[in-house]
């Protein structure tokens, strides 16, 4: 949802930010997941060429790819 990539490495990624209630050995709650594809989650998660705000912008944009691609296809429901 980061990139637009659909293969085999996408995954849940949680949320590094901490008000989302990560912590060492903590992953974040489930529904504070971005769809992401290894290059993307790699790069999120390590940042060597991203600063924090852009990595937390990143998750963010793709976290409300993911919630959204989710409703509009039947996966959640309000």
């Amino acid at each position: 949802m980061s990139c637009g990539v659909s293969d085999d490495t996408i995954v849940a990624a949680h949320s590094n930010q901490l008000r989302d209630g990560k912590g060492r050995g903590v992953k974040a709650h489930d529904y504070r997941i971005a769809y992401l594809c290894y290059t993307c989650h790699t790069a999120i998660d390590q940042g060597k060429d991203l600063n924090k705000q852009d990595r937390v912008d990143l998750w963010e944009t793709a976290h409300r790819k993911t919630i959204g691609w989710l409703f509009e296809n039947g996966k959640l429901k309000a």
